[in-house]
């Protein structure tokens, strides 16, 4: 490897494999230069997260970077490890920094059938990662009294309304968004069509939000026609929808698109999607910047309850997949970034391997119960692992 990646170590079960995958599946065969830090939730506390700006500034300067899952903690878990206090989302935080878009496909192997028939072909979610509900400001309302709305201006406009009057306790949010982060977005996700060759969907819900989901609806619509002629000569097609609308036409499509979402809608879909393709495990994850930095990531949490096991003495026998391709798919771009072919023939051997075995029948349980290429009994994660490094 010529240039280091951002390496991001995370939480629990997550953090096992991690280790693991490169003990078995990357030192044998690559001469792995990373950048180390350590995002895991007791760090995360000892730096009072300073160490999550800093690795979202390091993918900035490396321009590759490869995450574990992290917790984000709540009042539970600020209890069970102790914290000083509740922080934010890393994958928040980062995504802010980086100002990127997040696309996310399900990972396809022979014998492992949609739970949605009709889908033929990967569903790609394009999802806007910065703002809205990850940067919001919050506030548990004590009692009677009125809640606002207002903004003052650097040129001394101000404007103000009342958002409801509280009679008792309850609670309050506040999101916003740019029109510059948006327009980024919107033109990450046409470029991703066309290099793709994917028709685009957008789905949002501006007869509620008409001001705010209304200036995704606008941008979106102002960047298609910037694409328009691109798109025509294409043969794709652009269209938005309610979101309503959209999982009700998803849900009948034969798949094969790319839907483009905002930041919690994306968060939402993406698993329901992966889900429906075989598991929350299989599907990959990459953030994508205007100006060339990508994040690799699986899709999924910090597998609590097998971590509870596992710290129990039971085997593991979590999903390794999306957390291999997330490595695959940072060192593939290292090695396009840097023109060394090596290593991304690798990344794509990595991955054959991996739905190699699963084609094979060796697989953890989680796909054992949806393979339809014969009966298998699900194997632990290292036994898994195991197998696909024969296969490389």
């Amino acid at each position: 490897m010529q240039n280091p990646i951002v390496e991001m170590d995370g939480d629990e079960m997550t953090r096992v494999l991690w280790q693991m995958i490169k003990e078995e599946l990357l030192f044998p065969f690559v001469e792995l230069s990373t950048e180390y830090y350590d995002l895991g939730l007791p760090n995360r506390d000892a730096t009072d997260d300073a160490v999550t700006v800093e690795a979202a500034n390091a993918v900035k300067k490396l321009r590759v970077g490869v995450k574990c899952a992290t917790i984000t903690p709540n009042k539970k878990r600020m209890e069970e490890y102790h914290l000083r206090r509740m922080y934010k989302s890393p994958n928040g935080t980062i995504r802010g920094i980086l100002d990127g878009t997040t696309f996310r496909a399900p990972i396809i192997a022979d014998g492992i059938e949609p739970a949605v028939k009709t889908w033929e072909k990967p569903i790609t979610i394009a999802r806007h990662s910065s703002a809205d509900q990850y940067s919001a400001a919050e506030y548990r309302v004590p009692g009677a009294g009125t809640a606002k709305l207002c903004f003052a201006g650097a040129d001394g406009t101000s404007w103000e309304t009342d958002i409801y009057s509280f009679s008792g306790p309850g609670v309050i949010q506040g999101i916003y968004n740019r029109d510059d982060s948006i327009r980024s977005f919107a033109r990450s996700c046409f470029a991703y069509a066309l290099a793709t060759k994917q028709d685009l969907w957008f789905s949002a819900k501006d007869t509620i939000l008409k001001a705010y989901d209304g200036d995704f609806r606008d941008i979106m619509a102002e960047t298609y026609e910037e694409n328009k002629k691109a798109f025509d000569e294409a043969g794709l097609k652009y269209f938005y929808t309610l979101i309503d609308d959209a999982v009700a036409r998803a849900m009948r499509s034969h798949g094969g698109f790319i839907w483009a979402l905002k930041n919690y809608d994306g968060d939402v879909m993406s698993d329901m999607v992966s889900s429906a393709f075989g598991s929350l495990a299989m599907m990959t994850s990459v953030l994508c910047t205007p100006d060339g930095c990508f994040e690799y990531e699986a899709a999924h949490g910090t597998i609590t309850r097998h971590y509870y096991r596992y710290l129990n003495g039971e085997k593991p026998s979590s999903n390794p997949v999306a957390t291999i391709f997330a490595w695959s798919g940072a060192l593939r771009k290292r090695g396009e970034l840097d023109g060394t072919p090596e290593l991304c023939d690798f990344a794509c051997r990595l991955e054959k391997a991996c739905l190699g075995a699963i084609e094979d029948g060796v697989m953890t349980g989680d796909l054992a119960a949806l393979y339809r290429g014969g009966t298998v009994s699900g194997v632990s994660s290292e036994d898994y692992l195991a197998a696909v490094r024969e296969r490389i």
